[in-house]
């Protein structure tokens, strides 16, 4: 079985980020929402993240830094046997784990 592997920030505001690290069964077209979503349910359910819906670009709150770069956990695809690096947004004031406060 293939997996994806997340090294997710984790925390909350005053207190100092660690990384965590979880592997994730791999499924074609799964999103690092997805995946979130599998760890959530099957790994750890205080893992935080901020979303609305599951379509592509629809509602922008899943937004995170990952592998260095914004974008959107709901529209971006897994690839199976990846490691890939998922903060919060930088620039907003952190809540905890991957939620960030909105504009």
């Amino acid at each position: 079985m293939s997996t994806v592997k997340l090294q997710v920030t984790r925390g909350e505001q005053g207190s100092e980020p660690a990384v965590e690290t979880y592997e994730v069964p791999y499924r074609d077209g799964m999103s690092l929402l997805d995946a979130i979503f599998w760890i959530r349910e099957h790994e750890d359910p205080s893992l935080a993240v901020r979303y609305s819906c599951r379509s592509a670009n629809a509602c922008k709150e899943c937004s995170a830094i990952v592998d260095g770069k914004a974008g959107f956990l709901c529209s971006i695809r897994a690839q199976a046997g990846s490691e890939v690096r998922v903060e919060p947004l930088s620039g907003r004031p952190w809540i905890k784990d991957l939620a960030t406060a909105l504009d």
